[in-house]
């Protein structure tokens, strides 16, 4: 076949056919520790890298390649690998490609466990770490010129949405030598492809949108494959090998995930605009609104604005997050987010726990802020959920 499969069939089809066992139609989860050989010329190849093979569940498995592959795919990357987390895999990132004495350029809404990873480990190791507002492209730019090994970027970002420009960004770090990483966890691959926007390695939490039903821990990183070699040596050494359960459950969640974030995107510029609308609310943060501040950008490097919003009530207090949370019948109170179900929570709870309220203000992250991650369920249900919620406060 000549032509490229579009999103919605490599989510079905990539990464599987060379699993399938036996006539099966779906990739078996093979639990097997060890991997074992006949021939120990063969066995010794498999382990040097020279063909391929595995040798041991720690450092690989068929599972697990299977997501990997399918992830790959969908971001038309050169290699991939995967760990148990999405912190795991971030982790592993920085660990693996910096070393005493280089620098970070980074921006200030990062995901609360990157940011605890760029103030507190990173510089333990004298690493230095420069955390730039987040859509100031010309501080970034200027940090990135005074010297700069590896940049790292989000967007959107967690939780307020901001939108950075990655193929700019990108353009001047690679002039400048640095790896550009992004994660892409918000946008997914059905939204956004930042590789083709010129960073050299993107990655996800696939716990969140790539699973989508909140039963599976995953972390993937995609793009030029000696960077991931790296990546993938230093993995297989820290131990934070991604399970075969939960490599299957993600690779089952992924078959649906272009129905599933075409309809968390329609869901979530709904919600934005009906709350951006709302007496009760004094702002909304959505890519998608012509107001938010990265629309622009947006509209540009993505292909839908994703299932992520967050809003702050005119009652701008903590008291009022514990009214209005509790009241709502189609949202799960849960630290997570891009499953199928819709779930809502404060960053005090979910994506800053990690931070200190002082750590947070310095993000720009209001205590009052709600972050809110659309499901798949009727919108007029939660139109309607989101109206009885809000009547407390008119």
């Amino acid at each position: 076949m000549n032509r490229t499969p579009a999103a919605s069939t490599q989510c079905i089809w990539a990464g599987e056919e060379e699993s399938l066992l036996q006539g099966a139609t779906q990739v078996p989860v093979v639990h097997s520790v060890g991997f074992g050989y006949k021939d120990v010329d063969e066995w010794q190849q498999v382990a040097l890298g020279e063909k391929p093979g595995h040798i041991y569940g720690r450092n690989t498995n068929p599972t697990v390649h299977a997501f990997e592959q399918k992830v790959r795919q969908l971001e038309n990357a050169e290699a991939v690998t995967s760990a148990s987390t999405g912190m795991g895999i971030i982790s592993s990132t920085l660990f693996a490609l910096l070393a005493p004495g280089q620098q970070v350029v980074s921006v200030k809404d990062t995901y609360g466990g990157t940011n605890v990873l760029f103030t507190e480990f990173l510089p333990k190791f004298n690493i230095e770490v420069m955390l730039c507002e987040t859509t100031d492209h010309d501080q970034i730019e200027a940090e990135i010129a005074r010297g700069c090994d590896l940049l790292y970027l989000e967007s959107p970002t967690n939780p307020t949405t901001k939108v950075i420009d990655i193929a700019r960004l990108s353009s001047v770090g690679k002039k400048a030598g640095a790896t550009v990483v992004v994660d892409n966890t918000f946008a997914t691959p059905i939204n956004q492809h930042p590789l083709s926007l010129g960073a050299d390695l993107v990655l996800h939490s696939a716990t969140k949108f790539l699973g989508g039903h909140a039963d599976a821990l995953g972390g993937v990183i995609c793009g030029d494959k000696d960077l991931i070699h790296r990546i993938y040596h230093y993995r297989e050494i820290n131990g934070a090998t991604l399970d075969p359960m939960a490599a299957y459950l993600l690779l089952r969640g992924m078959k649906t995930l272009d129905l599933r974030i075409q309809r968390q995107n329609s869901n979530a510029l709904a919600v934005a605009q009906y709350l951006e609308n709302h007496a009760a609310v004094e702002q909304v943060f959505y890519p998608g609104l012509e107001s938010h501040s990265g629309h622009t950008i947006a509209q540009q490097q993505m292909d839908g604005f994703g299932g992520m919003l967050s809003f702050m009530l005119k009652q701008n207090d903590f008291n009022a997050v514990r009214q209005f949370v509790p009241r709502l019948h189609f949202a799960h109170a849960a630290a997570n987010l891009g499953a199928v179900e819709t779930t809502i929570g404060p960053p005090a709870t979910t994506s800053h726990v990690e931070c200190t309220a002082e750590e947070r203000a310095a993000m720009g992250i209001p205590e009052s802020l709600i972050r809110y991650s659309a499901g798949i369920e009727s919108v007029d249900d939660l139109l309607a959920d989101l109206d009885q919620a809000l009547r407390i406060f008119i």
